[in-house]
């Protein structure tokens, strides 16, 4: 996303209980640093709004008003291997696999896309109202985020809002979900303009805890502020996380440190 006046209070909502938090909560929310199995190079170029693993393969689509790609990465080398352009003037954002199509949302206007896989060729259209900024899927549903604390569950038959799910962080509603991936149970988010990834209950939208990208960011080096960390792909086959962030010139595979 493009940058704000003020930035949200969203790292004190991570970390800071609530004035009268709810008996069912923790004071503070659980954070851990994930440990960094390795690292593959990344296109500093590339305005990451979202990351992808499907069937062995890794996307990557990119914002910005003329700059807006999708694409298929070659992880070992970072290297492009097929890419469309989405629609002169929309600021690409999220996108998600859906059986034999990948689906694709733009910041503004309320478009998105379907691109055929694996070849990413243009396959249609859908509407949705508000903004798009990051998609992801549990099986069952694609799961939507629109910068609000709500996610929306969408029926992928019909595109079409199913249920939707209000995130709270120690009963606060938590804003600025950028994006989703769906692991093992879980919804993992990018926080935007954060180092942070936090872990959602898909049953009742509170965070369990959150991910503190410290480290990552520190070896990303980037000095641009809209270089945050955003991305975030699961490899459902091999079972391996991989995350990196807007204009960073690293991707890493990651995982949670031993309990």
């Amino acid at each position: 996303m493009i940058p704000l006046l003020a930035l949200l209070p969203v790292i004190a909502a991570l970390l800071q209980a609530a004035p009268q938090p709810r008996p069912a909560e923790p004071a503070q929310l659980p954070v851990v640093r994930p440990e960094i199995v390795r690292s593959y190079p990344h296109d500093t170029g590339a305005f990451t709004e979202g990351l992808l693993f499907d069937g062995g393969r890794l996307y990557e689509s990119t914002g910005r008003e003329g700059q807006s790609v999708i694409r298929q990465v070659d992880l070992a080398t970072g290297r492009t291997l097929r890419e469309a352009k989405v629609p002169a003037g929309l600021f690409g954002e999220g996108i998600v696999a859906w059986k034999r199509q990948l689906f694709s949302v733009t910041w503004h206007g309320g478009r998105g896309f379907r691109w055929s896989l694996p070849d990413l060729k243009a396959a249609g259209e859908w509407r949705y109202t508000g903004e798009g900024w990051a998609m992801t899927d549990d099986g069952r549903h694609i799961i939507l985020s629109d910068g609000t604390p709500a996610l929306r569950f969408l029926d992928p038959a019909t595109m079409r809002v199913a249920r939707t799910l209000n995130v709270t962080a120690n009963g606060r509603p938590l804003k600025n979900l950028n994006e989703l991936e769906y692991i093992d149970g879980e919804i993992w988010a990018n926080v935007w303009m954060t180092r942070f990834i936090v872990r959602i209950d898909p049953t009742t939208g509170k965070v369990k805890g959150a991910l503190d990208l410290a480290e990552l960011v520190a070896k990303a080096g980037t000095t641009d502020p809209d270089a945050v960390a955003n991305g975030i792909a699961y490899d459902r086959q091999a079972r391996r996380i991989y995350v990196t962030g807007k204009n960073w010139p690293q991707l890493f595979e990651i995982k949670l440190p031993a309990k």
